[in-house]
């Protein structure tokens, strides 16, 4: 089996490239400049070319506020090239398995959402997600939900909350958002293992089990560094204003496959590659 990582170097595609070098198949991750993915011609040649038995696409635009600016770019790489490269891919016999996001829910729903709950996205963001959904879905590949990625490979608001500064007093956090802190190489793992299985294509929820707020993840993480608690204060959304609106809840539910494992034995076991920066693993 020959797999293509695309947004190779991004946060989540480095930890794929990681876990899918562990089959001692071929793995080849490329980025942008490697491969444009909103380049119809280029996906097309390439996957022709390379012939892989699977596609992880990892590539997207990942600004949610400045989507809300430039929504037309954002539904290129978000939802016309995931309609290429789903193309391509069928024409090449390859498996497709697309990465999409809690933002195509409105949040309002009191339940965590099925994977076959509605889609009512609320800002340009979900908008050119769910297009990507819908464009992978069409030529009967896999989409693949989650949230709140959290790892070592890039920016993310457990590593921002590692590195504030000890002597700061208080920390003012958000506290009517709900979601399922998700540690990016478990989900790599269920990434991989998804394009290895049986399972019929289709939408997934790749995400930690339970849920909490970001308060909530805050305050854990507070823990984890040995400082007080107390010091995470809970303010509203409005205390933070966006150009994009968030779902209030983004929690998702697990119908068609097992859930990774709880959020907070995911940050446990993440916590020495977050703060250390070396490898530890999955299991």
């Amino acid at each position: 089996m020959r797999w293509l990582i695309t947004g190779g170097g991004g946060m989540l595609a480095t930890d794929v490239l990681d876990r899918a070098a562990l089959t001692g198949e071929p793995v080849l991750a490329l980025g942008r400049s490697e491969l444009d993915v909103s380049d119809r011609r280029a996906v097309r040649d390439f996957v022709c070319a390379y012939r892989p038995r699977v596609v992880v696409n990892c590539a997207a635009w990942t600004a949610v506020d400045d989507a809300e600016a430039h929504p037309d770019a954002a539904l290129r790489v978000n939802g016309r090239a995931v309609g290429w490269l789903a193309e391509a891919c069928s024409r090449a016999g390859a498996r497709l398995v697309h990465v999409s996001t809690d933002y195509v829910f409105d949040g309002t729903s009191p339940l965590p959402y099925r994977e076959d709950a509605p889609a009512a996205p609320v800002n340009a963001y979900g908008r050119s997600k769910r297009a990507g959904e819908l464009a992978a879905l069409e030529h009967g590949h896999y989409v693949v939900r989650t949230a709140w990625l959290y790892g070592a490979a890039g920016p993310n608001f457990v590593r921002t909350m590692i590195g504030l500064p000890a002597e700061r007093d208080t920390v003012d956090v958000v506290d009517d958002q709900r979601g399922q802190p998700t540690w990016t190489a478990d989900l790599a793992d269920y990434l991989v293992r998804l394009a290895q299985s049986d399972l019929p294509p289709g939408v997934y929820h790749g995400t930690s089990a339970g849920e909490t707020t970001w308060y909530g993840l805050a305050r854990e993480i507070f823990t984890l560094l040995g400082r007080d608690p107390e010091r995470v204060r809970p303010v509203p959304s409005e205390a933070f204003p966006r150009a994009a609106r968030r779902p209030a809840n983004s929690v998702l539910a697990h119908t068609r496959a097992d859930p990774l494992r709880h959020w907070r034995d995911a940050l446990h076991a993440a916590w020495p590659v977050l703060t250390r920066g070396r490898r530890c693993s999955t299991v």
